[in-house]
């Protein structure tokens, strides 16, 4: 015979059809449920591993991890305390800049935004941004033709093509009166295109001519990278208090955190929410094996009389659940692996045939639905899954092992 009994029965009764179809429906259905539940936590946690990763290495890749902005005047001791910050633990690359608020005039078009004012040798050691400039990078600009770069939505909104020129009008503060504006001329030699908010608010210029046109004799700012971004902000104030200047401590946390808290809070409520719909239909296996047992109570009863005792009663309807859950579990996660994989370009069809992009890049920082397949999450999610459905065949395993064969064998003479 067979060896063990439990399992042999178990899986018997997983694979007969029930003589109450009712109870047949049930079982599909906490087997279904198990899969969609699977499928759809793998997707969904997959989706903001995607987004994570798109944060990371496209949207951190072209704004400084941190920053250190002199609150009055200038680094005057500039290049020891450029060699300071390089030389800190976890920092991997620093360079100094301007930073001035401007407006963009072109005929009777305006624009503000933030200018930029960088050193080019040094500017790639923090940020990405030059592989999104188009015709070139940053060896387009220079001193000696006020050259200015730009964003592609900048550019469009205020008419220009590269190689035209455009005014750059500069506040003066003043205390005691209002005085005008003073105006430069910039030659437009590239643009940029990234995605998101930065192509629209930002644009770069030589931080000399900054210093020529701010009088000033050193930078105001020093830009750093470092090699953990989640530990940006506990470093830029590591490296500002090794420093003897008053300064504002920033750091792309405080810019752009809430994206990825965002993401992590929607990551944390997909696993709570999902994992009740897994829940849900684990729990539906009670309802089929408490029905099953209610169909078996004769057969039960048999194997009481023929020596069978409690826990292997138990072991067989733990057996027949575990068997709805396993099934559920391993298909639940080759669909979910499946879509999570395929995910961009399904979402690429489903927007084809819509017609129309629901992910704006103008607006977002991608244009694409992103997934990142993380098989350590798909082992556990999975093996969550058929915990929650062993833990569901509990009641009514315990309930077959008492039932009293005098009884049922009774009723049924």
């Amino acid at each position: 015979m067979f060896r063990p009994l439990s399992l042999f029965v178990g899986l018997r009764y997983s694979k007969a059809k029930h003589k109450n179809k009712f109870v047949s429906f049930i079982s599909m259905a906490s087997i279904f449920g198990i899969v969609l539940g699977v499928a759809v936590l793998i997707v969904g946690l997959s989706t903001m591993n995607g987004f994570e990763n798109a944060l990371r290495d496209k949207l951190l890749s072209v704004i400084p991890h941190a920053e250190l902005e002199v609150v009055k005047g200038d680094f005057e001791d500039e290049t020891n305390i450029l060699a300071q910050v390089r030389a800190h633990p976890g920092v991997t690359g620093a360079s100094p800049y301007i930073v001035m608020n401007a407006l963009l005039q072109n005929n009777i078009k305006m624009k503000a935004l933030q200018m930029r004012a960088i050193t080019p040798e040094t500017e790639t050691q923090v940020t990405a941004i030059e592989k999104y400039i188009k015709q070139g990078g940053w060896e387009l600009l220079s001193t000696t033709d006020s050259s200015i770069i730009l964003g592609e939505p900048v550019a469009k909104q205020l008419g220009l093509s590269v190689g035209e020129h455009v005014t750059l009008l500069l506040p003066q503060i003043s205390s005691d009166k209002l005085r005008a504006p003073r105006k430069f001329m910039f030659t437009l030699t590239g643009t940029f295109k990234m995605g998101g908010q930065v192509d629209s608010t930002l644009g770069f210029i030589h931080i000399n001519k900054a210093k020529e046109m701010l009088n000033l004799n050193h930078a105001t700012g020093i830009a750093f990278k470092v090699d953990d971004v989640l530990q940006a902000q506990v470093l830029s104030r590591e490296v500002a208090y090794s420093i003897p200047v008053y300064m504002y401590i920033k750091s792309w946390i405080t810019s752009q955190g809430y994206l990825y808290q965002d993401i992590q809070m929607v990551k944390s409520l997909m696993y709570v929410i999902l994992l009740l719909v897994v829940a849900v239909a684990c729990f539906n296996i009670v309802s089929t094996l408490v029905m099953a047992v209610n169909e078996k109570r004769g057969d039960i009863a048999i194997l009481k009389t023929m020596g069978a005792d409690k826990w292997s009663l138990r072991a067989i309807f733990i057996v027949q659940g575990a068997f709805n859950g396993l099934v559920g579990c391993i298909f639940g996660a080759l669909l979910g692996v499946y879509l999570a994989i395929n995910l961009s370009s399904i979402f690429s069809t489903f927007e084809e045939l819509l017609g129309r992009k629901l992910l704006s890049g103008d607006i977002y920082f991608i244009d694409y639905l992103p997934s990142q397949l993380d098989y350590k999450q798909v082992f556990i999610i999975a093996g969550v899954a058929f915990v929650m459905s062993v833990v569901a065949t509990i009641y009514p395993a315990w309930t077959a092992s008492n039932i009293e064969p005098a009884k049922e064998l009774g009723y049924s003479h």
